[in-house]
């Protein structure tokens, strides 16, 4: 319990360092249709232990837990497990948290709640947060990975998705200040393809979107399961308000 609240005070540390430093772009909404997909869910899934798994462990989670998603141990197995000798081990990394924090300046956070952990009132959810993270990162020589983000600027982790991306710059204008005309910022315009990626945008979009939607699903497991028990209990209730007041007009019917 020690480890999870340190994370998430931790998440909220980097959160509140990238609006200081002006991350206050609006944030595009997750496709929350993707949270019903299996197939999503599961490419997802193999997303994260390809790309994320190196440097982020999701240690209060573990590998097991992934038969909620139509796979078989022989399929985790096979496909998904890399850094752990058996199905029910926690999801962790190798990586050693003080060379970590030496080589990105922090150490890489916990990603098991890092859905429910980045949500902002008034911008949106965590996985609003995290589908326009991953897909505003562009190329910037004068930072140490030499990337840059929109929705978290000067953040140190580098883009590990831009093979799928490819290389794009971002165009800046100066324009006065809103609130000070004495004073200019810059303005975002749009980015520039530099080089192609793997994939399309569309499908780069999609490919984010089935990320997002494992973290999200990461985070809580059992939530379609909690989702569909409500229904249910919501139904009963129903149909017992229904026969409790049938019952109570039938008992009644003859006292004056």
């Amino acid at each position: 319990m020690k480890k999870l609240i340190a994370t998430l005070l931790t998440c909220f540390g980097l959160v509140s360092g990238a609006l200081a430093s002006g991350g206050g772009i609006q944030w595009d909404k997750f496709p929350k249709e993707k949270m019903q997909d299996v197939a999503a869910l599961q490419n997802g899934a193999k997303l994260f232990v390809n790309y994320c798994l190196n440097c982020h462990s999701a240690a209060y989670n573990r590998y097991n837990r992934l038969r909620d998603l139509g796979l078989s141990e022989a399929q985790i197995k096979s496909n998904l497990m890399f850094a752990a000798d058996k199905v029910g081990d926690q999801m962790k990394i190798t990586m050693d948290p003080k060379q970590a924090k030496d080589w990105f300046g922090a150490t890489p956070p916990d990603l098991t709640v890092i859905a429910r952990s980045r949500a902002d009132g008034s911008k949106g959810s965590g996985a609003d947060f995290l589908y326009t993270y991953m897909r505003t990162f562009y190329r910037d020589d004068s930072k140490a990975t030499g990337w840059n983000n929109l929705a978290f600027p000067s953040v140190a982790m580098p883009h590990v998705l831009w093979e799928l991306q490819g290389q794009r710059a971002a165009r800046f204008e100066e324009v006065k200040d809103p609130h000070d005309h004495s004073k200019t910022v810059h303005e975002f315009k749009g980015f520039e393809q530099l080089t192609p990626g793997q994939l399309d945008a569309h499908q780069y979009d999609s490919a984010v979107g089935d990320l997002v939607a494992y973290l999200q699903w990461m985070g809580e497991p059992a939530q379609a399961q909690r989702f569909r028990l409500g229904v249910v209990v919501l139904m009963f209730l129903a149909v017992l308000t229904l026969f409790a007041w049938r019952l109570n007009a039938a008992y009644w019917k003859d006292v004056k």
